[in-house]
């Protein structure tokens, strides 16, 4: 686990004390839970190299064994 630190208003911490109480739970555990809860539903990132090399083959994602072996890629 890593350990973070945070500034935050003193009525935000007077309410996370008392709902952590009342969960039965530590500050840190409920405050834990609602940022994997958060990070849970954050999209992921998207792969964006589509269209990276300039005229390459239309075919090159399904045929690349003939194109290494055409370009001598891992020859020598």
């Amino acid at each position: 686990m890593k350990k973070t630190s945070l500034y935050i208003e003193p009525e935000v911490d007077a309410a996370l004390s008392r709902r952590a109480q009342a969960e039965g739970i530590s500050k840190a555990e409920l405050i834990r839970r609602s940022l994997r809860a958060t990070a849970d539903g954050a999209a992921r990132p998207r792969f964006v190299a589509i269209g990276v090399i300039e005229d390459a083959p239309p075919d090159l994602s399904t045929n690349f064994d003939h194109y290494l072996a055409e370009s001598g890629f891992g020859e020598g």
